[in-house]
């Protein structure tokens, strides 16, 4: 994917309750709705922002243009970063990352919630693994090809569970 040269990011943060408090998962989504990064912390600030900016750049590389929510934080960390020219703000253009929380508040539901730092975080990226992996774009191919890779992917599944 890094050779895709109108590679575009969405990024958000979304509050999760762990033990009564408050703390947030900031996500990176691509434009193909694929979780590129999860990474939890207990503030909502410039530095957050800009270590969990610094771990997705590192990981993926620079996309073409970044979409974000109006939070200042996401405004702060791009311009240490020098990558304010690649935002874009809009209020129903990051609905893309938005959408992606669903299933994970589903399974976080059915979970009962978080008790420890350490074990949100690992659901996170495992969850988003899992997720990308059966999650395989049925508006991007034809319904024989998509029947053809589901079935690796479950295939695949059944030996790594077995």
């Amino acid at each position: 994917m890094r050779g895709f040269r109108h590679w575009r990011w969405h990024l958000d943060e979304m509050y999760v309750k762990m033990n009564g408090e408050m703390v947030y998962l900031w996500r990176a989504v691509d434009q193909e709705s694929e979780i590129l990064e999860s990474y939890v912390t207990k503030t909502r600030d410039k530095d957050a922002a800009l270590r969990f900016m610094k771990k997705a750049l590192k990981r993926h590389g620079s996309p073409e243009a970044i979409t974000t929510v109006g939070l200042r934080s996401y405004r702060a960390a791009m311009k240490e970063l020098g990558n304010e020219e690649k935002q874009e703000v809009g209020r129903c253009a990051n609905n893309r990352v938005e959408n992606s929380h669903l299933p994970f508040r589903r399974r976080e539901r059915a979970m009962l919630r978080f008790r420890r730092m350490r074990s949100l975080q690992k659901f996170a990226s495992v969850h988003a693994n899992v997720h990308n992996h059966f999650n395989l774009g049925r508006h991007l191919v034809d319904r024989q090809t998509y029947k053809e890779r589901r079935s690796a992917a479950f295939a695949e599944w059944q030996i790594l569970a077995s």
